[in-house]
């Protein structure tokens, strides 16, 4: 029985490597570089074209220079959903790809988050280019108690959240950054609220979360909070976040986890007070507002965003920050972007690279590469 059994499982490997390659075509149909952006593609449509393939044993290969593409199988918490691939292209270049049998080479870990119960239950996250938190339920009525979206300054290619964390020394720039953005209070670096009688009205911090993936191209986690009175009714909201190498900005879900019909006024907020003296823009229409705080003469200038794929429905300032109104509604999950950019990292140094970054990000959504499979 066990010889009968490695002959059918070597002659399914046999009739897989025999198949002739899955052809990708990925095209890049705006004026822009796209470096190092990632492209996803449904795992069933792969299944549909290629149903005898191994998830452990395939590569993706340039089919001009044979290069190997780094890829990840997206789970969402589930079996397979889409393959990341990630691609540079020139303006309007086409791109081949081939998937064939073999094992692909190990890859770096460029994305990674985690629960950090050893620090009053944060949850850390970070990529090659940012680092961010959200804080826990052990931070509330402490001292030390925060409400938003924290920003770290990070200016490595590595992953730091562990060592970071471990050191405890985290406010102090030793090479590969620092920590120094001032939350409190507030939204901080972009995270949303209930929006009620012309006040925020802030929830508890996180009370459950789920990791859904964690690299090595991208990483995503789902943040549950309790119930919230706002303005007579009761508000429970989820967030879901989504932070793909090489990108300065999350992607953000949120929705309500009340079945009955509901709508809730919320904003994102970008905090002004706690850095005064920097550069502001609110432009409801194009979808984009940014905070570019006023230089600090040792750690430098972080700039902070917030942004959407069409408009938001009103910009203003209020409590000492940018909101910028969205309206949730029941069934119908609010996606919106957040990030930032530290100016030491070196790669944007300034507002106006900064704003420039942002619409072509927001351009990259509206125009995403377009894929093809045979």
């Amino acid at each position: 029985m066990r010889f009968l059994f490695l002959i059918l499982a070597l002659s399914f490997k046999l009739s897989y490597a025999q198949q002739p390659p899955l052809v990708i075509t990925v095209q890049n149909q705006s004026d822009l570089l796209r470096e190092n952006e990632i492209v996803e593609i449904s795992w069933s449509k792969i299944l549909a074209r290629c149903p005898k393939i191994d998830t452990a044993n395939f590569k993706v290969l340039n089919a001009a220079t044979d290069a190997e593409i780094p890829y990840q199988l997206e789970m969402q918490g589930h079996p397979v959903r889409q393959l990341l691939l990630q691609v540079s292209l020139a303006p309007k270049e086409v791109l081949k790809l081939n998937i064939v049998a073999g094992k692909p080479k190990p890859i770096t870990p460029k994305t990674y988050g985690r629960y950090v119960p050893e620090r009053k239950d944060d949850f850390a996250w970070e990529n090659d280019k940012v680092a961010f938190r959200l804080y826990g339920k052990a931070l509330e009525g402490t001292p030390d108690d925060a409400q938003g979206l924290d920003i770290w300054a990070k200016r490595t290619e590595k992953l730091i959240v562990n060592k970071w964390y471990k050191s405890g020394d985290y406010h102090t720039d030793h090479g590969d950054g620092l920590d120094y953005y001032a939350v409190g209070m507030t939204l901080g670096a972009g995270d949303i609220a209930p929006f009620a009688d012309g006040k925020i009205v802030y929830p508890k911090h996180y009370r459950q979360y789920q990791v859904l993936d964690n690299g090595p191209l991208r990483s995503s986690f789902m943040l549950d909070f309790d119930a919230v009175n706002v303005a007579g009714k009761m508000v429970r909201l989820r967030k879901k976040y989504t932070l793909d190498a090489g990108s300065r900005l999350n992607k953000v879900e949120v929705s309500l986890l009340e079945n009955e019909d509901q709508k809730q006024e919320m904003v994102v907020g970008l905090v002004t007070v706690k850095q005064p003296g920097g550069k502001k823009y609110m432009n409801a229409k194009e979808g984009i507002s940014y905070y570019w705080q006023k230089t600090d003469p040792k750690n430098g200038t972080i700039g902070v965003a917030a942004l959407v794929a069409r408009s938001f429905e009103k910009v203003f300032e209020s409590e000492g920050q940018i909101l910028n109104k969205l309206t949730l509604a029941s069934q119908k999950p609010i996606v919106y972007y957040n990030g930032g950019v530290w100016d030491k990292q070196g790669e944007i140094k300034t507002e106006q690279e900064w704003l420039n970054y942002l619409r072509d990000f927001k351009q990259k959504l509206t125009k995403p590469l377009k894929v093809k499979l045979k």
